[in-house]
């Protein structure tokens, strides 16, 4: 937030903000927060408690004596009142530190801002410190994933920036052994509420992973912080602050042995984060496979690691440079695939020069089945300048070598001899160094040959023209070889490029058929074979990209742009090196590649539309296969007693009579809840059901429930229902849900066996279980009978249509409450109907 300020005023300071971090609820945050509170009012610090919240728990209530508290305002919403932090009057105040618990807390409608952290952000423009307090699982990113592990949904939640910004963030630990000993004592929660919590979302496994996602999030934020000091205070040495293993991957068939080595290593310290890194020259497809390089990558982030791509033509700076900004501690390399004279040749490898460079980062060079096992240097690739040089010198130095030789022997051996093995010397300098020191050394040895070899010797001139032809046919022999050794060897550069393109294209192919992602897929991939900085693919109508990808360093080749149209909508950018006509060639296919897969997902949205309209037509289908015995059994039965009691021909007794009734009267009620469940299940996925909501009792829609089941005398034993807090519902509704809820468990409930009925509250959730001793259901199934029209185990249509569940979960899901299945110990079935408190925040919105 901007300040404005006149001219010759400073500007207001921005406030600065702590934060107390918790796994869990009861783990000391807002003890904490007072304690740091007195700790600063006895320093002379102007504190204010603006909302505090003490769960009725003793020892925090009484750390607030002495503290000056702010009134709450009060609101008004849905006919009931609800307290909330007033904060106009703490901006009126303006203490120097204002305490604001419930960091995640959101507001009752009315105020100014709909989630307290945004108050907190007012008031920390306004130049007010703050601290506050949040749990783990309130944090945006992990909701989720807290979900996945507690099984309880997490509404209110805090964007992960809002905390990450805080001045001071501070982790209130506490095993998980000791806050269960707290909860038990009745230090979290009533005493009412304990054994339910204990059960639940407080089990061991449940506190051990979020004090997990605690510390892991946590070390995370001090990394970022640590990165930005060294950052601001240009500090490029490595601190060894935590174990992280970079390998290097070629593409080469060694890459999964240095990836699972890699990944020991770093499994070896505790917090050990593995790395894989891909070097693309700039020099565009005559790099490593991508099929390969697809697979390894498959197989690092399979092992927990991460996998990048940089750009770079000289591989150990990049991959050290790339190291450094992680803050590498080890650097994992292979060993080299080139034999001995490729070694001579080419000079020292990778390896090799990374180990010179890499002062306070360790190297580990790990052998492999391929080490050694090179070919010669590939003819036609570009050579190197040690190689360039190597070319030229033995093009003088390899003749002269033969000439020394061939002198001492000069009496055993002919003219025609001598030329030959001057020409086999050319032969071996083509192949080192290429035509032009080919060319040199065919012109040296035609000297040489002249000179000490072709009558007379030791002089330039030659006798006989027939020695003169045998010189001439030489010189041309040799120019000749060395110009197809040449060739031949810019023709196996331009087979290898072309077998690259093929694999790349092939690959291509099948990102496109695996199908989900495949536009960001294949960005990524066109970006890191042709070696350029980005790409991005942009909407033609607006501009906009509609997916980008980018490397983790630059080339540093320059600011080339390349436009590629993809499809009718689409224009691909290009961002890197300038890319040759080679390139601009495979490039089409890359567009034409990315044009099929924008295709391809135009038509699975189109179909994802049309699947509502499908799954209509099934449900009617469905409707009117299973209901076509439901309507006629009930309805037959009435009008069949209603006929017989009005047939003059029959003379019933009062007892004839009053059965007759009965039949009459259970079959329509029957065939009146079959109708209300269609009509209601109908209104809900139309999204037409109006909602009433307000603060329910339990206990008073309980009775009407069960005066509603077919079984009046079903044995139904409700516990604990009188003292849970109200719930936020529309009373009917619940009624039908726990009707139907409970007629289920007394269907499939052990003979004899009471159903339970109970309730506790969590949070700011009330649980409301209903517990049979039947067979249970297994794992597979527990989705399936919350579908319409499914009744596990039942082979007919006598016992219902199978919209009850349906029809529960989707009334329950409407109130903001959820339907889950539960085993029960010692055998049977737990249906958890949870639902928000009346008093919650997340109940009271």
């Amino acid at each position: 937030m901007t300040e404005r300020h006149t001219a010759g005023q400073p500007a207001r300071r921005r406030g600065r903000l702590r934060v107390y971090l918790g796994a869990a609820p009861g783990v000391g945050k807002t003890y904490r927060m007072l304690d740091e509170a007195h700790r600063r009012r006895q320093r002379g610090t102007d504190v204010v408690v603006g909302w505090l919240e003490t769960h009725s728990r003793p020892r925090t209530a009484e750390l607030l004596d002495g503290l000056e508290q702010l009134p709450r305002t009060v609101r008004q919403y849905r006919g009931a009142e609800f307290p909330e932090l007033d904060l106009d009057a703490l901006l009126a105040r303006r203490p120097e530190l204002a305490l604001v618990d419930e960091l995640a807390h959101t507001n009752v409608p009315g105020g100014r801002h709909a989630k307290r952290w945004q108050d907190v952000e007012e008031l920390l423009a306004a130049g007010i410190d703050v601290i506050t307090t949040v749990n783990i699982q309130h944090l945006e990113s992990l909701n989720d994933v807290v979900q996945k592990i507690t099984g309880v949904p997490q509404r209110e939640t805090v964007p992960d920036e809002v905390v990450r910004c805080a001045d001071q963030i501070e982790l209130v630990d506490m095993a998980p052994q000791a806050l269960r000993r707290r909860l038990a004592h009745g230090n979290v929660y009533r005493a009412e509420k304990v054994d339910a919590a204990l059960a639940n979302y407080f089990r061991v496994g449940n506190l051990t992973a979020l004090r997990e996602l605690a510390l892991l999030w946590l070390a995370g934020r001090v990394d970022e912080g640590l990165r930005d000091y060294r950052a601001v205070h240009n500090i490029d040495r490595v601190w060894e602050t935590r174990e992280r293993v970079v390998v290097a991957l070629t593409g080469g068939p060694e890459g999964a042995t240095l990836i699972r080595r890699a990944a020991r290593i770093a499994d070896r310290t505790a917090g050990g984060e593995l790395l894989a890194v891909h070097v693309s020259r700039s020099d565009g497809l005559a790099g490593a496979s991508p099929g390969r390089l697809a697979e390894q990558r498959g197989l690092v982030e399979s092992l927990g690691g991460s996998y990048h791509v940089v750009v770079g033509d000289d591989i150990p700076e990049a991959l050290l440079a790339f190291a450094r900004a992680r803050d590498a501690t080890q650097l994992v390399l292979g060993t080299s695939r080139r034999g001995r004279v490729n070694r001579f040749l080419t000079g020292p490898g990778i390896g090799e020069t990374t180990v010179g460079r890499s002062a306070d980062i360790d190297v580990h060079m790990v052998t492999h089945a391929f080490t050694g096992r090179g070919r010669l240097p590939a003819l036609g690739r570009r050579h190197s300048r040690r190689r360039t040089l190597l070319g030229f010198a033995a093009g003088v130095a390899v003749p002269s070598l033969l000439t020394v030789a061939l002198s001492q022997s000069h009496t055993a051996l002919n003219l025609t001899t001598d030329a030959l093995i001057f020409q086999l010397g050319v032969v071996a300098v083509a192949l080192l160094g290429g035509a032009l020191s080919a060319l040199l050394a065919s012109l040296v040895a035609s000297l040489l040959l002249n000179y000490y070899f072709i009558p007379p010797v030791h002089t330039f001139t030659i006798g006989e023209a027939n020695n003169f032809i045998a010189l001439a046919v030489f010189a041309a022999v040799a120019l000749c070889v060395s110009t197809v050794v040449d060739h031949a060897g810019r023709q196996t550069a331009r087979a290898a490029r072309a077998t690259a393109e093929a694999e790349t294209l092939s690959t291509l192919a099948g990102s496109v058929l695996r199908g989900a992602d495949a536009v960001p897929a294949l960005l990524e991939r066109t970006r890191t074979a042709f070696g350029l900085d980005s790409a991005a693919l942009l909407d033609r109508a607006t501009g906009e990209p509609v997916a980008r990808t980018d490397a983790t360093s630059t080339s540093g080749a320059g600011p080339e742009t390349t436009e590629l149209a993809v499809g009718e909508d689409a224009l691909l950018l290009l961002t890197g090196r300038r890319l040759s006509d080679t390139d601009h060639r495979v490039l089409v296919a890359f567009g034409a590649h990315l044009a099929a897969a924008l295709e391809r997902d135009r038509l699975a949205t189109a179909a994802a539309e049309v699947e509502p309209i499908r799954a209509a037509d099934r449900m009617r289908t469905a409707l009117l296969a299973a209901v076509s015995h439901d309507l006629r059994t009930p309805l037959a039965a009435a009008l069949a007693s209603v006929g017989s009691l009005r047939s003059p021909e029959v003379e019933f007794s009062d007892e004839d009579r009053a059965e007759l009734l009965a039949l009459a009267d259970e079959s329509l009620l029957r065939l009146t809840r079959l109708v209300d469940n269609l009509l209601d299940l109908s209104r809900l996925q139309a999204g037409a059901l109006t909602l009433h909501l307000r603060p329910t009792h339990l206990d008073e829609v309980l009775p009407a429930a069960l005066d509603s089941l077919a079984d009046p005398d079903a044995p139904v034993q409700p516990l604990g229902l009188d003292t849970a807090p109200p719930v936020l519902a529309d009373p009917p509704l619940l009624e039908r849900v726990l009707a139907n809820v409970i007629t289920n468990a007394c269907r499939h409930n052990a003979p004899g066996a009471p159903v339970l009925v109970t309730a506790s509250a969590h949070a700011d959730r009330v649980e409301i279980r209903v517990v049979d001793r039947g067979p249970g259901i297994p794992p597979a199934d527990r989705d399936r009978i919350f579908l319409p029209f499914q009744r596990l185990g039942d082979t007919d249509n006598t016992t219902g249509v199978g919209l009850g569940l349906a029809l529960s979960r989707g009334l329950a899901e409407a109130m903001g409450g959820t339907l889950d299945v539960e085993d029960t110990p010692g055998g049977g079935t737990t249906m958890l109907l949870t639902l928000p408190a009346a008093g919650a925040p997340g109940g009271a919105a």
